[in-house]
């Protein structure tokens, strides 16, 4: 049920209709924030691959973006978990317009998408 819910509210936040294409993207930009002494950090990371944002380990399963507007609004599939430890903190969608939607709940760290990485390297 939770599933359906954050696809409609994807599609609804993104602008999206059933007749609107998305393409997957090689890659997705992330951002990261340190909560406590306020920095931040962009990593890029490919699909399919892991990568590190402070101390947590975010893998990247997917960046879609509109077809017909490449710049328009990235969700990506993220799994975000501590470094050195196998308790996922994070397994779903994130939306780049709309990231408290469905977020990292973490003490400390902030983890949410910035845009999708495209062929074009917008």
């Amino acid at each position: 049920m939770r599933h359906l819910a954050l696809i409609s509210a994807l599609l609804l936040a993104t602008g999206a209709s059933a007749q609107q294409k998305v393409q997957s993207a090689p890659g997705a930009m992330l951002r990261g924030l340190d909560k406590v002494n306020g920095q931040t950090v962009d990593v890029e990371i490919q699909s399919g691959q892991s990568g590190e944002v402070f101390g947590l380990d975010v893998a990247l399963g997917d960046c879609r973006y509109p077809v017909d507007n490449p710049t328009g609004d990235a969700f990506a599939y993220l799994t975000i978990w501590e470094k050195e430890k196998s308790d996922q903190l994070f397994d779903g969608w994130m939306i780049a317009t709309s990231p408290a939607l469905n977020a990292l709940d973490h003490a400390r760290y902030d983890v949410w998408v910035i845009r999708c990485i495209t062929p074009s390297g917008n």
